[in-house]
């Protein structure tokens, strides 16, 4: 029996998995079971996260989006770690990397795993520096020891820093902002202590084995990646891509399904080719992105400055978007700024995917263009991105009942409301006619991620965090640069 999802496609068979995939993506499940084998998509399903609700990270698919979350030695709770769980996937989360450093981590990855619909991720190599008390005192056999305790407890995938070598660092001389991933330079500070190779390529067959028998995905880490525009695209990091390519096809030996990460901060006319060549190098596994940021210039809006270039990203092919707030650089998010960090990157994934043409994505553009143009403002809010933001914004100026069925809204004011005078022109006779306003939602082709509502994940298993009630409450997410 096939212990993988990408073992059991190469043999022919199609799991309950790619069924329920086919179903979310709207694709026949043949389809879905030849992408898998082919190694260019990937799900995540260890079989041991019961509460799991399968989905798919594929350039054939829609693009998704991961959050991260995780505590600190100083801040969070098991309590306050399900209420950040809960948050990613309420605002639209397709996955949640646990990426904590505290206490009691055994505890929150179970009850994470216990509670999550979407795909756990982890980076092991956290715990492992934890357990050891500091980079240089880590050993393969407690980095084996914590990535199968973490494969056993049910994480569907793992960021495996294995690709920066030995050979990689003097590359990075010169550079303006150095190792800026906190996995590469844990490793690169095991190798300059150690005199040796690093100790997760050393191990990567059994790492391999390890990931075979749980059904555990690779998210391959680019622990090089640039930290600053002025060291996108340099020899340092296209380096660390070729070896990924190299341990991409590795880990498909051993019937193991793999995605590779990438940048950072690349200028935006650099961002298709970093997704061109991750394509080509690693024969076309799923690229997943933090990012990247097309300016360094903007602190406390990075989740602009990224969004613009993941929606590059994935209009070039990334398969699923590592979300970025506006605290990046600056502190740990709070769930103001997880639901505007979410926000930017549903848009961002959903721009690529009209812009690649992915079956029905427009259709949730066109339907709420529709209510837009016919001052159906209750239908707008509830078509909107966040309906709450929305219904909020508009009743600032326009609170009351009536104003739901106005011709107008604050902005233009009667007289000057363009689309009010160009209904009373069509409605005239003159030689304008109608417009056509006929979309429907429910006959789409679109993918779940790609129709209205956002985060309708089952979370009635962990704590609402006081979403209802007070959308700013204080709960603090792991910065998701650090991987």
């Amino acid at each position: 029996m096939a212990n993988t999802q990408i073992a059991a496609a190469r043999e022919g068979t199609v799991t309950e998995e790619m069924k329920r995939v086919a179903e979310r993506e709207n694709r026949d499940p043949a389809f879905v079971r030849e992408q898998v084998a082919e190694g260019q998509a990937v799900i995540p399903a260890n079989r041991n996260h019961h509460a799991l609700d399968a989905m798919i990270i594929g350039s054939e698919f829609s693009t998704k989006v991961n959050a991260n979350i995780g505590n600190s030695e100083t801040t969070s709770d098991l309590e306050t770690e399900l209420e950040k769980l809960h948050t990613a996937v309420h605002y639209g989360a397709d996955t949640v990397m646990d990426l904590g450093t505290g206490s009691d981590l055994d505890e929150i990855r179970e009850a994470h795993v216990e509670h999550s619909p979407v795909p756990i991720g982890t980076v092991p190599l956290y715990e492992a520096v934890k357990q050891a008390g500091g980079p240089e005192e880590i050993t393969t056999e407690l980095l084996l020891e914590v990535i199968e305790k973490q494969a056993e407890q049910g994480v569907d995938y793992m960021t495996i820093h294995a690709g920066i070598l030995a050979e990689h660092l003097p590359l990075t001389d010169g550079r303006k902002t150095g190792i800026v991933s906190r996995g590469g330079s844990i490793v690169a500070k095991w190798m300059e202590e150690n005199g040796e190779q690093n100790p997760l390529f050393q191990v990567y067959d059994e790492i391999c084995s390890i990931f075979a028998e749980h059904d555990v995905t690779f998210s391959l880490g680019d622990s090089l990646r640039p930290g600053s525009l002025a060291d996108a695209c340099d020899e340092a990091q296209y380096a660390e891509l070729d070896t990924l390519g190299e341990l991409t096809r590795r880990a498909w030996e051993y019937d193991v399904q793999v995605m590779v990460e990438g940048p950072g901060h690349v200028p935006m006319h650099k961002v298709a080719e970093n997704v061109e060549r991750q394509q080509e190098v690693c024969d076309g596994a799923p690229f997943y992105v933090l990012g990247p940021l097309v300016t360094d210039i903007a602190p406390g809006y990075d989740h602009i400055t990224s969004a613009i270039g993941a929606a590059m990203a994935a209009q070039a092919g990334a398969a699923m978007l590592c979300y970025v707030t506006p605290k990046e650089h600056l502190g740990l998010p709070d769930e103001a700024d997880v639901r505007d960090g979410l926000a930017a990157y549903r848009i961002a994934a959903h721009s690529g995917d009209v812009a690649n043409g992915l079956p029905g994505a427009r259709d949730w553009d066109d339907a709420l263009s529709e209510a837009r143009y016919t001052f159906d403002w209750r239908e707008q809010f509830n078509l909107a991105l966040d309906p709450d933001r929305a219904r909020e914004y508009h009743d600032q100026t326009l609170p009351g009942d009536n104003y739901k069925e106005a011709r107008f809204c604050s902005m233009c004011g009667v007289e000057f409301c363009s689309m009010r005078i160009d209904q009373d022109a069509r409605d005239a006779d003159g030689e304008m006619n109608h417009l056509e306003t006929q979309t429907d939602l429910e006959a789409s082709a679109a993918a779940e991620v790609n129709l209205p509502p956002v985060g309708t994940h089952d979370t009635s298993a962990t704590p609402d965090g006081g979403l209802d009630d007070d959308p700013g409450e204080d709960v603090s997410l792991e910065t998701p640069s650090n991987d």
